[in-house]
């Protein structure tokens, strides 16, 4: 394949190098983009050093089968045309067209074949927050249908970019010297902090992020479901962590939630009892890592068809370059 990636620099660019990599991705020529700031510079793949190349209008993906775009939403909608125009697959990580009707929205696990169907040749590959819970409800959903879910997440710096993952450090290096925290990035100082504000306010008290998950999931699903989220930033540097309670339409058992976990593609199930007590995934053992972890997994004490369940994953990798990767490799296998 001649492969794409728009936004090489930046955290997930720089993770799609890495996937690709560590997938043994099909690849007979890479090329990367990026802003003017970044052109000129260049990045190690495969043993060798590939030049990015500036994004302009003029850019020809002629020979590009497949181009990765994570440079934000205003350039994969100024760029689009650009890129897509001589047949290129898009696979867009920015939030530009995902709820558009003619933009597959997809999650390898849950929805493969709706990436056939792209009357664009744009993909959208969804927010992090929601990849990671529609791999795990979409393991329940094949018991029961899921009638609404609950979800808090506890997100990681990462959802902010690389600047953001420094600036938590350098936080917490500000504040142990006593100086006061530099705040660039975040709503308000996240080092020994938790902030209940991911993106901008909508009108109605929700957040972007938080209307995304309600949005997203049910474009993933092919579903009635209703979510209602409460978005958090945590002080974590990668890996984003959700607490989600479901309802269903009959009651499922504790057995058979564990059992569908368990056996669900891209899904490791941690909940088991040892000699030292509960086991259950957290961000610091997920990070860097590809699947989608489950535990905590208990029946709901206030509704005979409600369960209750902790996720854990990679917001770089699934969350953002892992799942778009593996949208590409379910096209070169049809």
């Amino acid at each position: 394949m001649n492969v794409a990636i728009v936004g090489a620099s930046g955290a997930v660019g720089q993770e799609f190098l890495r996937v690709l990599e560590e997938q043994n991705f099909p690849i007979s020529n890479l090329r990367l983009f990026g802003s003017a700031r970044s052109a000129g510079k260049t990045c190690r793949f495969r043993d060798r050093e590939i030049v990015i190349e500036e994004l302009t209008h003029d850019s020809d993906f002629s020979d590009v089968e497949i181009a990765f775009t994570s440079a934000g939403a205003s350039v994969s909608k100024e760029y689009a045309p650009v890129i897509t125009r001589h047949g290129t697959i898009m696979i867009d990580n920015s939030s530009a067209f995902r709820m558009d009707p003619d933009v597959p929205l997809v999650v390898p696990e849950v929805n493969p074949r709706d990436a056939l169907d792209r009357p664009r040749n744009i993909i959208g590959n969804p927010n992090c927050t929601t990849i990671q819970m529609v791999v795990a409800l979409n393991a329940i959903e094949k018991i029961s249908h899921i009638k609404r879910a609950h979800v808090a997440t506890y997100q990681a710096a990462s959802g902010a970019g690389a600047a953001a993952m420094d600036e938590l450090k350098e936080q917490y290096n500000e504040l142990s010297r006593g100086d006061e925290p530099t705040v660039r990035k975040f709503a308000h100082q996240l080092a020994y902090n938790v902030i209940p504000h991911v993106d901008i306010f909508t009108d109605n008290g929700y957040t972007k992020e938080e209307m995304k998950m309600y949005n997203e999931t049910r474009k993933i699903m092919h579903s009635d479901i209703r979510v209602s989220a409460t978005c958090v930033r945590v002080p974590v540097l990668r890996a984003h962590s959700e607490a989600i309670w479901i309802e269903t339409e009959k009651p499922v058992s504790l057995e058979e939630a564990l059992e569908a976990f368990h056996n669900s593609e891209g899904i490791v199930l941690i909940d088991e009892e040892t000699e030292k007590g509960k086991t259950y995934p957290m961000p610091l053992m997920a990070a860097g890592s590809d699947p989608v972890y489950v535990g905590r997994v208990r029946k709901d004490l206030t509704d005979d068809c409600g369960l209750n369940f902790w996720v854990v994953a990679d917001q770089i990798k699934k969350g953002a370059a892992l799942n778009a990767v593996q949208i590409a490799q379910y096209l070169i296998s049809q």
